[in-house]
């Protein structure tokens, strides 16, 4: 069940404030090609690579981090609704979907946790119909153009919430 703070719009599940709070990190299509695929954009590191520092980063801050790529937007959705009710945040790069997918941004409103917008590139300098997500109003924030290193930024600022609502009761 989750709990609304009063003077804010971020929610996280109750659980998080008893045990270990878990953070999901969604990874769309395409980006099981990471490392090789227009590394001009996307850069060198693997998606393996991301998962491992992501991981290693929740060790740290002890957030309990589950890691899914799909390049099928039901198989997306599928995932996010499993979390529902389980997840204390949500990071998703949803690749490609970002600018067309409905059932994926039902799927994370329906999860009602807070969710951070994650993209390698910043899309506002590239082609024009990147500039669009379906998801940007929903989610907390969004984050963009540092490559990999974006993911650890929405990590950290996936902690900062939890550990927001956990001292504000």
């Amino acid at each position: 069940m989750a709990t609304r703070e009063k003077h804010s719009n971020v929610k996280v599940n109750r659980r998080s404030l008893r045990s270990k709070a878990t953070v999901l990190v969604i990874h769309g299509p395409n980006l099981n090609l990471l490392g090789t695929r227009e590394p001009e954009v996307y850069g060198r590191t693997t998606l393996a690579e991301i998962d491992r520092q992501v991981i290693e980063l929740g060790r740290e801050l002890k957030v309990e981090v589950e890691v899914f790529q799909s390049n099928s937007e039901g198989e997306i959705v599928d995932r996010i609704q499993q979390a529902r009710g389980r997840i204390d945040v949500l990071i998703i790069n949803p690749a490609a979907y970002t600018h067309t997918s409905i059932a994926i941004r039902d799927a994370i409103s329906a999860t009602e946790v807070p969710t951070i917008e994650v993209h390698l590139s910043n899309v506002y300098k590239r082609e024009a119909f990147r500039h669009h997500s379906t998801i940007a109003d929903i989610a907390e924030g969004r984050i963009m153009g540092f490559g990999a290193d974006g993911y650890l930024l929405a990590l950290r600022a996936a902690n900062s919430l939890i550990v927001a609502k956990v001292e504000n009761g």
